[in-house]
């Protein structure tokens, strides 16, 4: 078992503040890797922008999962620990639960849908966690989280509506603005996938910490794009159709969190939906010209961007790109449309 680094703050159990997002950046300080903030110098130029991308792939096994999930397992008692945790995660939140209950000396179960990306659960399993597979169309799997973590008197670490999970992925934006002083630039726009929305909700937190005054825009696929839908509408709305398909396997909550929409509906200028061929260009774009490894959901801000769904012409925007967690094979496709196009 990892020694563990002293929380300096209770665990909200509401909406996390700003406290709570600095609280977490010295919970995880040392273990999560402060990623880098790269420069895409062709795409700005092509753009008519000044275009930078953090890179979040390179963070600890491969998505910026790992700063919630440690920071909410970490705070755990001894005997939380002792008994384990339980997470529901098409992959990227698994891996992030299972690697840090291992760096705590915790059993993980992770509940995963059938069609995870092999990559994904491959990932999982190398971490020591027991994986329970589910029907993604015909089963529920927060109600299976629930009854597991009933069962086995489990902790429940929820993907995105927890707060030391939201104040964890937030630690983002306070990496972002202390880079952009460090570059001497100002941020215009900051462009951030959305699927729960705990991502979004804990960067524009701690964004706000750093009185960042970027517009923050969420990116959704079609289909899928809820937070899109909410944000104009004012109130928490499903996504409007779930039944179509799209290679952002991350990015398939139905509808925005009970706890991160109200973080997002005060802090958000709005939601941009992007066409999975969109996604392909930008996983091909990343590669070209920041050799960085893009999985799609975690390509789709940088999709958005690419695609011009805000205006961007001389401004300075970043771009979070989640995660790197892509099976080879859709990969190669993403590269072939790319080079097709």
């Amino acid at each position: 078992m990892a020694s563990l680094p002293a929380s300096d703050r209770p665990m909200p159990t509401m909406s996390p503040g700003i406290d709570d997002v600095r609280s977490a950046a010295r919970q995880i300080e040392g273990v999560a890797t402060r990623t880098p903030m790269l420069h895409a110098e062709a795409l700005s130029e092509a753009l008519g922008c000044r275009l930078y991308v953090k890179a979040e792939p390179l963070q600890r096994t491969g998505s910026f999962k790992f700063r919630g999930a440690f920071n909410r397992i970490s705070r755990l008692d001894k005997p939380a620990l002792a008994r384990g945790v339980v997470a529901y995660s098409s992959g990227n939140h698994a891996q992030a639960v299972a690697a840090a209950a291992k760096l705590c000396g915790a059993r993980a179960v992770i509940v995963m849908p059938k069609d995870a990306p092999a990559i994904k659960v491959a990932g999982t399993r190398r971490q020591g966690a027991e994986i329970v597979f589910y029907d993604r169309i015909h089963d529920d799997r927060e109600a299976i989280g629930r009854t597991l973590a009933a069962e086995r008197g489990m902790t429940l670490v929820k993907p995105y509506d927890d707060p030391m999970v939201i104040a964890g992925q937030g630690t983002i934006g306070l990496e972002i603005a202390t880079e952009c002083r460090a570059k001497g630039i100002a941020p215009d726009l900051v462009v951030v996938p959305a699927g729960g929305g705990g991502l979004i909700a804990g960067t524009a937190l701690g964004l706000e910490a750093e009185s960042c005054g970027a517009k923050i825009y969420a990116a959704e696929p079609f289909g899928w794009h809820d937070h899109a839908l909410s944000l104009a509408a004012g109130a928490r709305l499903k996504a409007p159709d779930p039944s179509v398909k799209t290679l952002c396997d991350s990015l398939l909550a139905a509808e925005p969190g009970e706890i991160t929409f109200p973080i997002n509906q005060a802090r958000l200028a709005g939601g941009l939906v992007v066409s999975d061929a969109e996604v392909f260009r930008a996983m091909a774009a990343g590669f070209a010209d920041l050799k960085l490894v893009i999985e799609p959901g975690g390509a789709i801000a940088l999709a958005a961007v690419l695609a011009k769904k805000v205006e961007i012409a001389g401004r300075t925007v970043v771009v979070v790109a989640s995660g790197g967690n892509v099976d080879p094979a859709t990969y190669r496709l993403a590269l072939e449309h790319a080079n097709n196009a």
